[in-house]
């Protein structure tokens, strides 16, 4: 699905992290088929940077990056297949990979959490519009009406949005495994 900053990238560029989409897209629209939008730990601080696939081969070769691709592809449309029986939309998702000392590549860090994803509820989805989110966005969304400049130190985090965070968290849960938490 095209939306954060994947829907700010299309409308500058036609484009998602150097990958090519069809014109005349809009906002949460979901796409033709998953891409694969590759990312790496920034040189200074500790968040992520969008790089096209061919940067990512020029770093870690060719049949690292294909391998690595190929496996996030099938992941996210398994666990959206999954999700969408349950009422849930997993609009994007991010998968971190590794190598141990011996080449061996391990999926690592949380995968296809409210931390690492985007899900949305499938009954209030609507092109056009960020629906209602299971996850950070509801996070990030209060953050951005906040006078700072996303430096340390963030704004302290008033206790409903807090407590509203957690409430999507468990929802979210709830509905993928049909189980509360004790």
């Amino acid at each position: 699905y095209l939306a954060g900053s994947g829907w700010k990238d299309y409308q500058a560029t036609g484009a998602v992290c150097g990958v090519d989409l069809p014109p005349g897209l809009q906002n949460a629209q979901k796409l033709p088929e998953p891409i694969f939008t590759p990312a790496a730990k920034a040189e200074m601080g500790h968040h992520d940077e969008n790089i096209t696939y061919n940067e990512m081969e020029r770093r870690i070769g060719t049949e690292l990056s294909a391998t690595i691709r190929d496996i996030s592809i099938k992941l996210y449309k398994e666990a959206a297949d999954y999700a969408a029986t349950r009422g849930i939309i997993i609009a994007d998702t991010k998968f971190e990979f590794g190598l141990d000392n011996h080449g061996q590549l391990y999926l690592m860090d949380e995968a296809l959490t409210a931390d690492s994803s985007r899900f949305w509820p499938a009954d209030q989805y609507q092109v056009g519009t960020n629906p209602p989110s299971f996850d950070k966005q509801f996070v990030r969304d209060w953050l951005e009406t906040q006078p700072w400049k996303k430096e340390p130190p963030a704004p302290k985090l008033p206790d409903d949005v807090v407590t509203k965070t957690g409430e999507k968290y468990q929802e979210a849960l709830e509905r993928l495994t049909g189980h509360k938490l004790a």
